[in-house]
């Protein structure tokens, strides 16, 4: 069971859309000369910043996604990187950007990318809407960043803690008030 927290507001979900709006620029920079960018979702949490993204891309863009586990119903990553749902197209010679929600640790993401590197995509970048630099464990960062946030246990936006909070529309920072008063 999941003891009584609060969440205290972090990024507003106004700063999180003008956020998207600057990276798509970007992106659409950066892949302006494919004709068809293969957008990889990393299940569960990047689902809703995926759709956001992939609405402000004007390009042709198709997605999929892979869904991964590290943590399940902890606050702390367990370094085992499974996948559960693989993607359901081939990317062999195409333009791939991989959407995470957070990189953290950074395994997950390392072992994604070392994954989809292994298919042969034209060309792999990758976007993050959140990065914990303080707990980077390997050698990896995204091409994009939407924020870099301190070593706070975050939820909304698609992000949960115990599959909840994820319908929030703002990035809010998880406390225990328990934990604090003792």
């Amino acid at each position: 069971m999941t003891q009584a927290y609060v969440i205290d507001k972090m990024i507003s979900a106004k700063a999180i859309d003008a956020r998207i709006e600057e990276l798509c620029r970007e992106i659409k920079s950066a892949f302006a000369s494919t004709e068809k960018l293969i957008v990889v979702g990393l299940l569960r949490g990047s689902f809703v910043f995926i759709a956001d993204l992939v609405r402000e891309l004007d390009m042709n863009v198709e997605v999929d996604f892979l869904e991964t586990s590290s943590y399940g119903d902890s606050m702390q990553s367990s370094r085992e990187v499974r996948i559960l749902k693989d993607l359901r197209g081939e990317i062999e010679g195409q333009d791939v950007l991989v959407v995470e929600d957070i990189v953290d640790t950074g395994h997950t993401l390392s072992h994604v990318l070392q994954l989809l590197r292994s298919r042969k995509p034209r060309k792999l970048e990758t976007i993050a809407l959140l990065d914990k630099p303080s707990r980077r464990e390997t050698d990896i960062r995204a091409t994009w960043t939407g924020f870099e946030i301190p070593d706070e246990f975050v939820v909304g936006y698609g992000i949960d803690y115990a599959q909840r909070n994820r319908n929030l529309p703002f990035i809010g920072c998880v406390r225990f008030p328990e934990a604090e008063a003792g």
